[in-house]
């Protein structure tokens, strides 16, 4: 039986043009690579990276600045409480209080002192344990041994949005208070705010 070769050299050329086109980058997903502060082609209304940024180095600066905090004896303890989000975006509430945290390590070069308070379950836990004698160290565990806040971080988010026929448009206000849990006061408090139109929206996850 003769078997014609043209069906066989069809399919090896085939085979290597998709080699080809798996190699040539051309063919791949286009990156691009962006700073955490940059605005990318990709943006929406809502909390973008940028915004993050911005408003968590702001707040850092001004906690830093605050007088209770600058004149405290020692380093003074924190505790940051989550954030009330009352925009209809839906953000991740702990990596905006991370990312000010982080911001206020950085800057107050060991000045506070952070409680792990969103933490206290698995502190209690292993505090009992140790107190229980089920693991070792529990002769350097007192009962009362957690430390109180000298001062508390909260966070509200709110928002304003309109739609219509050009477009959608939105304004966010983000707002810090630093609480004095002793007396109630607000001891520091600052916001930012930031308006953002345009005729396309993005989905938020």
């Amino acid at each position: 039986m003769n078997t014609s070769p043209i069906p066989a050299l069809g399919l090896c050329a085939a085979m290597l043009l998709g080699c080809a086109s798996i190699n040539d980058p051309s063919h791949g997903v286009n990156v691009t690579q962006l700073r955490a502060d940059e605005r990318g082609f990709v943006a929406g209304l809502g909390i973008e990276s940028q915004d993050l940024v911005t408003i968590a180095d702001k707040m850092a600066r001004g906690i830093l600045g605050a007088g209770p905090v600058a004149n405290a004896a020692g380093r003074p303890n924190i505790v940051i409480e989550p954030i009330v989000n009352d925009t209809r975006f839906p953000i991740d509430k702990d990596i905006f209080l991370t990312r000010i945290r982080v911001a206020l390590n950085k800057q107050a070069s060991g000045q506070l002192n952070f409680l792990a308070r969103d933490r206290i379950d698995a502190l209690e836990k292993e505090r009992n344990l140790k107190l229980s004698g089920q693991v070792t160290g529990g002769e350097k565990v007192q009962q009362n041994e957690f430390k109180g806040a000298d001062f508390i971080l909260t966070g509200t988010f709110k928002g304003i949005s309109s739609r219509g026929k050009a477009g959608a448009s939105d304004y966010v206000l983000y707002t810090f208070q630093l609480l004095d849990p002793q007396t109630s006061d607000v001891v520091w408090e600052d916001f930012h705010e930031i308006k953002k139109q345009g005729s396309d929206d993005v989905t938020y996850r």
